[in-house]
């Protein structure tokens, strides 16, 4: 099995590479990014090149399955293009698409796309847990969650139009020693949004979990979206209280007025449209994945975050 991964450089490559290295039946794992990785191994090769590359076939040609993971995640990432919206979509929506239509062309046998549980939006009317069924809506003003979820659209159209098996896998916030430093600090740092009980729920999911549900993509005969969290929900209140002794409610008014300030003013902190969800619980089924990919987390709610702060 010949394997191309985009976003080799991400973090979360970090953790799947030498699981696929370690593979007997893989032999040949091809990377691109546009910035180089420090992953080396015999298996292994990379390119430096831009998924919105015309040429990106040349690269493609000759492998089996893709594991599409470039995608801006966090736009302070960009340093001085992070308010540069249309870029962003244009790396997210079109880069993916090229990619796509590549694998599909060439022949590929799999299209394994690392979506989001944020395709389907915290909302008032969400249900206590959602599942695969559950309509993706999207988040008006959070341009990360916009892009998955048009990214999702397009994977709908080839679907229909195309042979090639396409899985979608939608963790929740991924933690990890290799988790991007946003979500580690929001995770560690003393304030949490005063909200009325009952508080609103949310999850989370182990790197290792997520690089394990990819690998086991690889070689399962399935297709379709698959949910990626760990159990149990629980409030953010609860994870910043197991983070600090003494924590701090503040109201939410005055959390979107802060991070809205230091938005527009420096490069501190990320798009305020994601706060508009902190009122509303998002917590996902992932009884599809264990039962289709024969797949487990091996760390719960608790133990990522006791993990985060160096607790266990």
């Amino acid at each position: 099995m010949r394997i191309f991964v985009t976003g080799s450089s991400s973090y979360l490559a970090n953790v799947l590479l030498p699981m696929l290295c370690e593979h007997p039946e893989i032999s040949d794992i091809k990377g691109i990014d546009i910035k180089p990785g420090k992953f080396e191994h015999k298996k292994f090769s990379f390119s430096n090149i831009d998924v919105r590359d015309p040429t990106l076939s040349q690269y493609m040609d000759g492998y089996d399955v893709v594991i599409h993971l470039a995608f801006v995640v966090l736009r302070s990432a960009l340093k001085q293009q992070r308010k540069n919206r249309e870029l962003i979509h244009d790396i997210n929506v079109y880069g993916s698409a090229n990619v796509f239509q590549q694998a599909n062309k060439l022949g590929f046998k799999k299209i394994i796309h690392l979506s989001s549980a944020a395709v389907y939006g915290a909302w008032p009317d969400n249900p206590d847990s959602i599942n695969e069924n559950q309509a993706r809506r999207v988040m008006k003003g959070f341009s990360y969650a916009e892009d998955k979820n048009e990214v999702e659209d397009w994977l709908d159209n080839l679907e229909k139009n195309s042979k090639i098996d396409i899985i979608r896998l939608r963790p929740h916030v991924i933690l990890g020693p290799q988790s991007q430093p946003f979500l580690l600090s929001l995770i560690r740092q003393p304030f949490y949004p005063k909200l009325p009980d009952p508080q609103p729920l949310s999850q989370c999911i182990w790197e290792n979990d997520v690089a394990d549900a990819i690998l086991k993509s690889i070689f399962r005969n399935v297709s379709g979206a698959f949910n990626l969290a760990a159990e149990p929900a629980i409030s953010f209140k609860e994870m910043i209280q197991m983070s600090h002794r003494f924590s701090i409610p503040v109201p939410i008014k005055l959390l979107r007025f802060t991070h809205k300030y230091l938005w527009h003013i420096s490069s501190v902190g990320e798009e305020p449209g994601w706060l508009d969800g902190m009122p509303y619980s998002l917590a996902i089924d992932s009884s599809n994945a264990k039962r289709e990919l024969g797949w487990e987390p091996q760390y719960s709610t608790y133990d990522c975050i006791n993990k985060i702060n160096h607790k266990s």
